[in-house]
Order: structure tokens, then C-alpha cells, then sequence
């Protein structure tokens, strides 16, 4: 895969996944609008209900007591009739006359102020009735203005009635015009309004905390709930007990705290259940894109790898090569001192070729678990010694020294020796090759409660922090320039880190870019 191809799918995904969190949060918002439109609606109605049910029960409540009075005062009320019309009709065969006559009866009832208990001045209450005639002369003459010489019918039929049309025009004015006068904790207690509020809310499917009050010209009156504040975004309104011209100077107010919180709840399972999934596609991408880049720089490593490993070979193959056709030379043939010393180079490059396969054949059997390491008993002072004298030949050629500090007096370990070995000196080898002058090596030991502890302190070009998350990952090597400029394959401190994890130890490393690095190797003691 390209540079250009990578980096355009991840800019697609990338875009993609970011498109999908914004339509989230598109969605989120709109249903969230949505909610407060519909609660708004549903609030809306519920306070013009209880604007409408507190109007009609102060009428119910005011005419119960007007019938009361009328009933129990036993007064004959004022009686006139303020309008009567009447019709006639006339059959000149039969000679029968029909009068229809139809009259609006007031009766005007005197209020006592003490009624009321207040110093109003008398008020009359009109109540109205109807009265219907009908009459019905037979073989009388009626003179052309309607009116009749013979003042006896022979049919009278009269019927009387309830205006209720008028009666309650006329109450309702009445009341109107009385109840504006009184005071608005007369008119309507706040237990009555936050009950009906309550009753209103529950119907309509709002169940979360409410609090109220009802403002006169804007100013708050006493009839309120103990926690009412208004807040712009959570304060509904609607006039109440307006009067006989639709005008109120009272407003009912209606206020919920907790708007926000009841709104979302109505949104938390599909929001969650959406934060899940996008929290689910984050990481699924996250993981994708984590191993596309690893793919990456696991490709280019094994390119690495391959490179070094090709030049490893190609020097010992063509250092045999020289050796083989200079033998063949018949001037050294004959000489078996050069013979001889050619044929150490050939098998010394045959060495070196076949520790290079062992290494890596090494690692894939550790990965495999296939490696069979066998522990014993051993000074880990004895076996550092040994790994020192491995690398003493190649210390030798860089003119370079090592220091051993042996401070540990518990000593012995269940390892295996070999493989042990093998860490140490792979530990020094990397110490001696990165270290660009005259290698100086120290190794340090000492006991810490029941672990001894290993240093190897060299004063080569360090590494990056980022180097030392990954140098004992396989194939993993920081490059210093040339990839040449320093021999390896990445393999030595992956198998160091194998080796050590298999004996219940810790391997890390410290270290300073340009002030060399510290290997440190944690091991159990044998009790």
C-alpha cells in the first residue's frame, strides 16, 4: 500500500466517522428541540385548563351563593316587564282570531353588602323570565289596531320560562364586575391552584417538579408556591380572570426547574444506546487504523530486517569467497601456515553466519514455545562472568573496557545457563556497538528484599523515549542514519525480553539520547 492511497483512506475514514458523530449530534439536538416544543405545547395547555377550571369554579362558587341569597331572604323581587310584542293572526272565512303575545320579565333582587362581607354599596342582581300567550277568539270582532272588544278568549294557553341566555349575561357581568374588585387571595387559594395544576399535568403526561405563582401587573402576589423563581427558559404564562371588556391584569405563571433533566430523560436510552455504538465504531476505528499504521511499520521493519540481514550474510559469504580462491592460489597452497589461516576465516564466518540463524530460528521458538529451557540452581555472578568473556574478543578490537561492581551477596538463581548467557551477552553486545568511541562498560549487581538486580551502564548514543517503549519489541531498531551504520536485525533484545519474562524477571532499560543507556535485570532468589 502507497503513502498516498494510506493516507487518503485514513482521511476518508476519518471524515466518515466524523460525519457519523456530527448526524449524532444533529439527531441529539432536533429530537431535544422537538421535546421542548411538544412540552411547550402540552404546558400551554394544561395552564389555559387551569386558567379556564379557576375562572369557572369562582362563577360556580358566586352563583351557588346569589341562588342561596334568593332563596333564603324571602323578599319579593321587583318585577318589569321591559319588553312584550305580540302577533295576530286572522282568518277572514272562519272568522277566528290568534294572538300570540310574548313579554321579557326583570326581576331585580336588592344585594346586601353585608352579604358579601364588605362595604360595598348595594348592588341589584336581574334575573329575567319569559311569559307566552297564546289566546284564541272565536266569532269576535277585533278592530283594525289588534285589540279586541270582547276582552274574554274563548282558548287562553300561557306558558312561562328561564332566559338562561340572559340570566347568565347577566350574571356573569354581575360577577365580573364584583370579583374585580377583590383582593386575588379571595379569589382563588394557592393549595386549589397547585392541586388543579397537579391534576392538569399528570393528565397530560408531565410529571416533573412544578412551582407557580400568579403575577398582578407583573408583580408577584401572595398567591405563590414557597420556591417559585422565574426563569425565562423554563417560565410559562397565560392570563387569568379576565374581565367583562377580555382584559386581566393577573397572570398565571407556571415554572418547571428540572425542565432540562425531564426533557433528556425522555432522550437517555437512545442517546445512550447511540453513545454506545459510536463509542463502538471510535474503537473499532481506533483499533483498525492502529494496526493499518503497525502493518506499516511492521512491513517497513521486516524491509529493514531483511536488508541487515542480507548484509550479514553478504560479508561473511564473500570474506569465504576470497578465502576459497586465495587457497587455490598455487603460491599459497603450498603454504600451510596461510592455508591454515584462511581456513580459521572460513570457519569463523561459518560461525558467525550460523549464530546469526540461530538467533532468529531462536526467536520463532520462543514465539512458538517450542524453546525448551531447563532452570538449575546457579551464581548469577558466575554466569555474568562467562558472558564477558564471550565478548571479549570484540571488546579487545574496540580497545574497550568493562567494570563489573558485584555488591550483591545473595547470589543464586534458578535459571537456565545457557539462555542466560546469552541475555548478558547480548546486553554488552548492544552496549559495545552503539557505543560510537572507545566502549567503557560497567556492570553493577545488588540485592533488593528477596531480587537481585543487574546493571549494565554503557556511555553510547542512548536512545529516544520513544525508543525505549519499543526496543524489546521484535524487529525493532531506532535508526542512528544509515541503516547500515549499525549491524543488527532487531532480534538480540526481543529474545533478552523473552528469556527474562519466562524466569519470573523484569527487564527494562534507562536511558539519556547522547549519555549512553542503563540495561536493568530484575530476578527472584532462591530462598
Amino acid at each position: 500500500m502507497n503513502k498516498l492511497f494510506f493516507r487518503l483512506l485514513v482521511l476518508l475514514m476519518s471524515l466518515s466517522l466524523i460525519g457519523i458523530i456530527l448526524v449524532q449530534v444533529y439527531w441529539f439536538n432536533t429530537s431535544f428541540k422537538n421535546n421542548d416544543e411538544q412540552f411547550k405545547f402540552h404546558v400551554k395547555q394544561v395552564i389555559g385548563n387551569v386558567a379556564d377550571k379557576v375562572q369557572k369554579q369562582e362563577a360556580y362558587n358566586f352563583y351557588d351563593k346569589i341562588n342561596h341569597y334568593k332563596d333564603s331572604t324571602g323578599k319579593v323581587p321587583k318585577k318589569d316587564d321591559i319588553l312584550e310584542f305580540y302577533y295576530v293572526q286572522k282568518n277572514p272565512r272562519t272568522n277566528k282570531t290568534i294572538i300570540y303575545s310574548n313579554s321579557i320579565i326583570s326581576e331585580d333582587y336588592n344585594i346586601s353588602p353585608t352579604f358579601f362581607d364588605k362595604k360595598f354599596d348595594s348592588e341589584k342582581f336581574k334575573s329575567f323570565s319569559s311569559k307566552r300567550v297564546t289566546e284564541v277568539y272565536n266569532n269576535n270582532s277585533i278592530d283594525k289596531s289588534g285589540v279586541t272588544q270582547s276582552l274574554i278568549p274563548d282558548i287562553r294557553v300561557e306558558k312561562r320560562g328561564n332566559l338562561d341566555v340572559l340570566d347568565n349575561a347577566s350574571f356573569e357581568i354581575f360577577y365580573k364586575d364584583f370579583a374585580s374588585v377583590l383582593p386575588i387571595q379571595e379569589r382563588v387559594s394557592k393549595e386549589t391552584l397547585s392541586k388543579l395544576i397537579k391534576k392538569e399535568l399528570e393528565e397530560s403526561g408531565v410529571s416533573t417538579k412544578f412551582e407557580f405563582s400568579i403575577y398582578n401587573n407583573n408583580l408577584a402576589t401572595a398567591v405563590k408556591s414557597n420556591e417559585f423563581k422565574y426563569n425565562k427558559e423554563a417560565t410559562y404564562s397565560i392570563p387569568i380572570f379576565t374581565d367583562n371588556e377580555g382584559n386581566s391584569k393577573y397572570q398565571l405563571l407556571v415554572t418547571f426547574p428540572h425542565k432540562k433533566k425531564f426533557l433528556l430523560s425522555d432522550l437517555v436510552s437512545i442517546t445512550v444506546l447511540s453513545i454506545i455504538f459510536t463509542l463502538i465504531i471510535l474503537i473499532a476505528y481506533s483499533s483498525a487504523l492502529n494496526q493499518l499504521i503497525r502493518q506499516r511499520q511492521i512491513s517497513e521493519i521486516k524491509n529493514d530486517f531483511i536488508n541487515n540481514m542480507t548484509h550479514e550474510f553478504k560479508t561473511p559469504i564473500a570474506t569465504i569467497n576470497l578465502a576459497l580462491d586465495a587457497i587455490r592460489n598455487p603460491k599459497i597452497i603450498d603454504d600451510k601456515e596461510k592455508v591454515l589461516r584462511y581456513l580459521q576465516m572460513i570457519k569463523d564466518e561459518n560461525k558467525r553466519m550460523h549464530a546469526q540463524v540461530e538467533n532468529v530460528l531462536r526467536i520463532s521458538k520462543l514465539e512458538k514455545k517450542e524453546l525448551n529451557i531447563i532452570k538449575e540452581s546457579h551464581n548469577i555472578h558466575e554466569i555474568i562472568n562467562d558472558a564477558i568473556e564471550h565478548v571479549n574478543l570484540i571488546l579487545e578490537d574496540r580497545e574497550g573496557t568493562i567494570k563489573s561492581h558485584f555488591n550483591a551477596v545473595r547470589t543464586t538463581v534458578l535459571i537456565n545457563d545457557v539462555h542466560f548467557t546469552n541475555v548478558i551477552v547480548n546486553i554488552l553486545e548492544n552496549a559495545i556497538k552503539y557505543s560510537p568511541n572507545v566502549p567503557e562498560i560497567e556492570i553493577f549487581t545488588e540485592n533488593i528484599k528477596d531480587m537481585i538486580i543487574i546493571k549494565v551502564k554503557d556511555k553510547g548514543l542512548g536512545m529516544s523515549k520513544i525508543a525505549q517503549k519499543r526496543i524489546f519489541e521484535k524487529f525493532y531498531r531506532e535508526h542512528t542514519g544509515d541503516i547500515h551504520n549499525v549491524k543488527g536485525h532487531g532480534l538480540g533484545l526481543a529474545y533478552v525480553k523473552r528469556i527474562v519474562d519466562d524466569h519470573n524477571g523484569q527487564v527494562y532499560v534507562e536511558s539519556e539520547k547522547g549519555k549512553g543507556s542503563t540495561f536493568i535485570i530484575k530476578l527472584p532468589l532462591i530462598n
